[in-house]
Order: C-alpha cells, then structure tokens, then sequence
C-alpha cells in the first residue's frame, strides 16, 4: 500500500451516505452493495445484466433505498442518466465504486494476436467509464467539500502475465488515472483510491482462465470488507490498497488486541 499525506475529514458510512456502485449484480459489486445497505446507505447500481440486477435489487430493496438503472458503462448516455436520475433522487453522491470491468475475449489472446476492436472495448469499460463517471459526480463533491471515489484494480495492471496484456494495459491506465486525479483533486477532500482486491472466485476470472478450479479462492463476500474498511477509516487523500493484504493485516490486529494482556 502506498499512500500521500493525511488530511482532517473524518469519512464514515451510514444513513445519508449515497454511493454509486457499477457491476453491482453480482460478485464484489453486489457483496460490496449489501455491506453497504446493512450501514444504512443509499444505493445507486448498474450492471449490464438486466435480470441480475432486478434480482439484487429486490433483496437490497428491503434493506435500504436503492436506485438500479441496468446498462453499459461505456454507453455515455446511460452513465449521464445513472448520474443525473441519482442526483435527482438523493440530491448527492457521496462515494462512487468503478467496480464493472472487462477482461475482454475469453479466452485472453496473446498481445500479437489482441483484435484491436476488442482492445478498444475493453479500454471504454476499464478506464474511459471510470474516468466519465468521475467527471460527472466530482464537482459536486469537491462543491461539498468531500467525498470518494474508489477504482477496482488488478495485480495485472503492475505485473506482467502473458495473455493479461490488453486487460492488464487497462488497469494500468486506470491507475495512473487515479493518481493524476488524485493530485488535481488535493486539498479539496475528495479521496481517490485504487483497490487491488486479489485473485477472487468469481464469474469473470472464470471466463478469463477457462477450465481452470478457482474453488480455493475467496469469495467476493470475503473480500467487500476491506474496502468498506477503507471508506470508513482511512483519511488519506490518495492510496493504492491491496484488500487481501488489509483484511490479514486486519486479522493480525484484531487476534494481538484479544491476547494482548497476555504474557
């Protein structure tokens, strides 16, 4: 983890807090939305998958007040509405998560062989709908004074992995994004993280590595937690985070806090 200086606000999330979650019909989208609903946050979600979405609606509908708008991130028009019809309704956003992702034809060709128009789909969904949606829900933010936004990233956007290339250049991209964004944005209390949430059991990395057991991965619901952890307790203007590495560290912390009386 790496991380720039520290400012004074205090983040927290609860009722009244409004996040705008993408890819939030299923794996660390969804687990993330419920950690979410159960502190008593408002909720805006979108995903491509249109029953999905209906069907993660329907259960966190009875635990908080959620606006879902099925679509495409890359379509500019449906992230102007996801953000105008949630503006309209909760008159804020708080927190925006850029967790919909791509990792583009399955299986994942080598670099000579990446058809650039796959290339170019996976860029509009990794790192141009990220950085659309900042630039839809950061000004009222920074007019606010405070406020997160928080994007999904990958080991293979810093390490080379043969067949990774197209998507790992994505998460790259979106990373230096983050941190540009993040030195633009200093001093006026909007946070700007990168999470790596690790290798997860999830219907992405199965398509990305077909026939392959990933049974001994965490589940998403495992790993949401961290980056509730970092909404609520870090103040730091700028990070890159590990979520794997911030929920041991957490473990670690918690077992020495119950035996430290101990001799």
């Amino acid at each position: 983890m790496s991380a720039t200086r520290t400012t004074n606000h205090t983040p927290s999330i609860g009722p009244g807090t409004v996040a705008l979650v993408t890819g939030a019909s299923r794996g660390l989208g969804l687990a993330l939305a419920r950690l979410l609903a159960d502190r008593g946050a408002s909720l805006i979600l979108t995903a491509r998958g249109a029953k999905a979405l209906d069907t993660a609606t329907r259960e966190l509908n009875s635990r908080a007040d959620v606006l879902a708008l099925a679509g495409d991130v890359a379509d500019l028009a449906h992230v102007e509405h996801l953000v105008g019809a949630g503006l309209q309704r909760f008159g804020h956003i708080d927190v925006l998560v850029n967790n919909a992702s791509t990792v583009g034809p399955s299986p994942m060709p080598a670099l000579e062989a990446y058809p650039l128009e796959a290339l170019e789909r996976v860029f509009r969904v990794n790192v141009s709908a990220p950085l659309h949606l900042a630039q839809l829900v950061v000004p009222q933010m920074r007019e606010r004074g405070g406020g997160l936004v928080l994007n999904v990233s990958s080991d293979a956007g810093v390490n080379a992995y043969p067949s990774w290339g197209g998507y790992g250049a994505s998460k790259a991209a979106v990373e230096h994004l983050s941190r540009t964004l993040a030195a633009e944005l200093e001093g006026s209390g909007v946070r700007v993280y990168v999470v790596d949430p690790g290798d997860m059991d999830t219907q992405m990395h199965r398509e990305a590595e077909l026939g392959v057991d990933l049974s001994h991965l965490p589940r998403p619901e495992a790993v949401a937690p961290a980056l509730v952890h970092l909404m609520e307790r870090e103040i730091a203007p700028f990070g890159r985070y590990e979520a794997q590495s911030l929920l041991a560290q957490s473990l670690v912390a918690s077992t020495s806090g119950e035996h430290g009386g101990e001799s």
